[in-house]
């Protein structure tokens, strides 16, 4: 009896320890659980945000290629194309490139009269297409020191010219404040040709 006694008393011990050395387990087990549900919501989240924003980046896309292509069905030198307009995409510009010596008398800085009428088509499209553009006029000369005329040097002389054809613009209708006048002398050649060299360039910047 009193073995039984001793049997029972060991087998409840038994069973109270094994029961006190589960509940550690059991409250760290329902800790991953609550652990686990909440990843799987913090995954569901970041889904919807990866799933949102592939959807903008779908949208923009779109938009993008159909700016695009809206640009591309568009004149590239902005109807100054018949006048020699370059488009630059990289500048944002277009040029519109006169010889000097087509404009003016060799040394002189006032414009023939007889090639006026081409400036007047030119301020013409500015005025219809680039209405509200800036316009830089800028002359460039050859190599060829000033020694006969009256400038001081190939500076002022490019400048004298730029701002000949701005003033002519202005008279155009262009207003003054769209237009500036930039003299390059001869340190902006576009070859070993001179009379290439010898020129003025009508820039619509068309991104200011």
């Amino acid at each position: 009896m009193n073995v039984s006694r001793v049997a029972l008393t060991l087998g409840v011990a038994l069973v109270l320890a094994m029961t006190a050395g589960c509940q550690p387990w059991q409250e760290k087990y329902e800790t991953c659980v609550t652990e686990k549900d909440n990843l799987e919501g913090l995954f569901e989240n970041c889904q919807q945000n990866y799933d949102q924003c592939q959807a903008e980046r779908d949208r923009l896309n779109e938009e993008l290629l159909s700016a695009r292509d809206a640009l591309s069905a568009q004149p590239k030198a902005g109807g100054l194309e018949e006048e020699g307009g370059v488009y630059d995409p990289a500048k944002g510009t277009i040029t519109v490139t006169l010889e000097s010596d087509i404009l003016f008398d060799s040394g002189k800085a006032g414009l023939k009269s007889t090639y006026k009428s081409k400036l007047n088509r030119i301020a013409q499209i500015i005025q219809r297409e680039h209405a509200d553009k800036q316009v830089s006029i800028v002359g460039h000369t050859d190599t060829d020191p000033i020694k006969k005329s009256k400038w001081k040097d190939n500076w002022q002389l490019s400048t004298e010219r730029a701002l000949a054809v701005v003033r002519h613009m202005v008279s155009q209708g262009i207003p003054a404040r769209n237009l500036a006048a930039v003299g390059r002398g001869e340190h902006h050649p576009v070859g070993s040709a001179k009379n290439k060299n010898r020129r003025v360039e009508i820039v619509v910047h068309l991104f200011e």
